[in-house]
């Protein structure tokens, strides 16, 4: 019933010709706006298409009729529909006539939240990405009601343009119980979001199109008074927004800084760097890559802090399939490594090798020009037992990188004179120290796997969106690229013949025949 007088407000608009065109047409469902252009013909924009609605051209009597029923435009040429979320927009000429009209056809449609809904209930701040068009209005109004109605918050809109809760002094039905406040000007916007707090003491604040420096402060300043925030910002993706001077902070920023020599030689990087300024504003980055599929990073100060070390993102992805089914992948913290890499090329060592360590056993290894987090987080993944020595003296291993042994530092030197083992590996990353923990430790089922291979197959299914076919190998290895498979919720199969037999990696949609 809301839909059908929202449509007929709408229809009522447009001149007659256009208007019978559209009700013709009988698409309305996924109709974005009707385009009036001075002199050339009426046109409806749908998602996937656009369709011309007459032959006779648009005639400023045309405008006029539209004009006159819509009133007067605010100081951005927009006007609205009272009580719907449709919106006129002018385009004029030099002298101020209005020349052109974008009418577009608001919706409020529920259900578009739900692929991500448990961030929105997580109490943690989550901003909103995605190119023009994609969706991020209509999720927000849709936050603002579920988060409202269902999860009984305080929530305050603040509408710089009345696109999430329509036009007129009453709100649309569409953000439930969120109250809302309106903007006169888009400059007094970040002075509307600090009254917001100040006056009315929200426990949610939603803001759409985040864009300046003044804003993002105020979003800032929100955070720190424990006021969640859900917000859109000028940009499509996370490395788009970070390289943004104006809006960076809201990810915590980004600054230039020069390392000692000490320093930039132990982290084995240039002397200058780029590291994160501050804690993010907001925690959670959603980045909606097309309508129901989302791309999440749930840690924003991590995922910056990979970023500007170089290392590869892998958000956490959700997209609905056609069944209305949500199929999600897990965020996977471990790189890629090289394909079909020999492991005794992979690292070299110097000395006597380091015999293999049972699970029971303890390893003590000194890092050198190695990252103590990246050793702790691989050990622990791996239910290797280290323990990471800070004396030379008194470790088993030391491990360092090519760049680092190859200078032949007092460090290396020295353990060659204590006779410690010295393993090298090609980089200081997290797949890379994984890749040497599993070289060290005793075999079982799952360490007689390529699991470097196995990851890397899984990354391409997940990433192509096509099977990928591992070597032959005997039965108890299938059954743990079986098992590793379903952890990404990916489908697998066996083909061939003993000894030949291999497992199929499949995409998420895949079906057998």
């Amino acid at each position: 019933m809301e839909q059908d007088f929202e449509l007929e407000y709408f229809l009522n608009v447009l001149p007659d010709s256009v208007k019978e065109s559209l009700l013709r047409l009988e698409r309305f469902d996924d109709l974005y706006e009707v385009v009036l252009d001075l002199g050339r013909p009426p046109e409806a924009r749908f998602k996937d298409s656009t369709y011309q609605l007459s032959e006779a051209p648009v005639s400023f009597f045309d405008l006029e009729f539209v004009i006159s029923r819509i009133g007067s435009f605010d100081r951005d040429n927009r006007a609205g529909i009272e009580r719907t979320l449709h919106r006129i927009s002018a385009i004029m000429n030099r002298r101020g006539r209005i020349i052109g009209l974008t009418c577009r056809y608001g919706r409020s449609i529920q259900g578009v939240i739900d692929t991500v809904k448990d961030y929105f209930s997580s109490g943690k701040s989550v901003l909103l990405l995605g190119k023009p068009g994609v969706g991020k209005t209509t999720l927000l109004r849709e936050a603002a009601r579920i988060m409202s109605v269902e999860m009984k918050k305080r929530v305050i809109v603040v509408d710089t343009s009345n696109e999430i809760a329509g036009d007129g002094d009453i709100p649309h039905v569409g953000i439930g119980n969120a109250r809302r406040m309106q903007v006169p000007t888009g400059v007094e916007q970040h002075t509307i979001m600090i009254q917001a707090v100040e006056n009315h003491m929200p426990e949610v604040i939603i803001i759409d199109e985040i864009g300046t420096e003044e804003e993002a402060t105020a979003c800032r300043t929100i955070a720190e008074r424990g006021v969640q925030l859900v917000g859109t910002a000028h940009g499509n993706s996370l490395p788009n927004l970070l390289i943004n001077p104006t809006l960076s902070d809201l990810l915590g920023g980004v600054n230039s800084v020069i390392l000692s020599d000490e320093e930039a030689f132990r982290r084995g990087t240039q002397k200058t760097v780029l590291e994160r300024t501050s804690p993010p504003t907001f925690q959670i980055l959603i980045e909606i890559r097309d309508r129901g599929s989302f791309a999440i990073y749930k840690d924003i100060a991590t995922t910056v802090d990979k970023y500007l070390r170089e290392h590869k993102l892998f958000p956490e992805t959700r997209v609905r399939d056609t069944n209305g089914n949500i199929i999600k992948t897990e965020e996977q913290v471990q790189e890629s490594e090289k394909k079909g890499e020999p492991l005794e090329e992979f690292f070299k060592v110097q000395g006597e090798p380091y015999e293999k360590i049972e699970d029971s056993a303890v390893v003590s290894i000194y890092p050198f020009g190695v990252s103590r987090d990246y050793l702790e987080r691989a050990a622990k993944s791996l239910h290797v037992r280290v323990n990471i020595s800070r004396r030379l003296s008194e470790s088993d291993i030391v491990l360092t990188t090519h760049s680092y042994e190859s200078k032949k530092p007092q460090t290396i030197l020295e353990a060659k004179s204590l006779e410690i083992p010295i393993y090298t590996i090609p980089q200081n990353s997290l797949s890379q120290i994984k890749r040497f923990l599993r070289s060290i430790k005793d075999s079982h089922p799952e360490e007689s796997v390529d699991q470097s291979t196995l990851e890397e197959a899984v990354e391409t299914v997940l990433r192509e969106n096509q099977s990928i076919k591992l070597p032959p190998a005997p039965s108890r290895v299938r059954k743990y690229q079986h098992k590793f498979a379903e952890r990404f919720g990916l489908p697998s199969s066996s083909i061939g013949e003993e000894p030949n037999r291999s497992v199929v990696i499949h995409p998420p949609q895949f079906k057998e025949d």
